[in-house]
């Protein structure tokens, strides 16, 4: 019998955001500003975190361009 679990969002901070991705913390804001990488979300008047989901996902499209030997946007 399989059963399927439903697993939570995580939510990362921005240190785990840098740690994952390896980018400095002006580069994380200056890609979200340009668009190129997900939006954080509001945790309270002054806390933001960013789904884990996103990231990997942001991570994934990152590795899939180099992987097709395109270039992405460097900073």
């Amino acid at each position: 019998m399989h059963s399927k679990i439903s697993k939570e969002p995580t939510i990362l901070r921005r240190p785990q955001v840098q740690q994952r991705t390896g980018l400095s913390r002006s580069t994380l804001y200056q890609y979200i500003r340009d668009g190129e990488f997900p939006a954080s979300i509001s945790l309270g008047p002054r806390a933001v975190g960013w789904l884990e989901s996103d990231v990997s996902d942001w991570i994934s499209a990152r590795v899939k361009l180099t992987h097709q030997g395109q270039q992405p946007a460097a900073r």
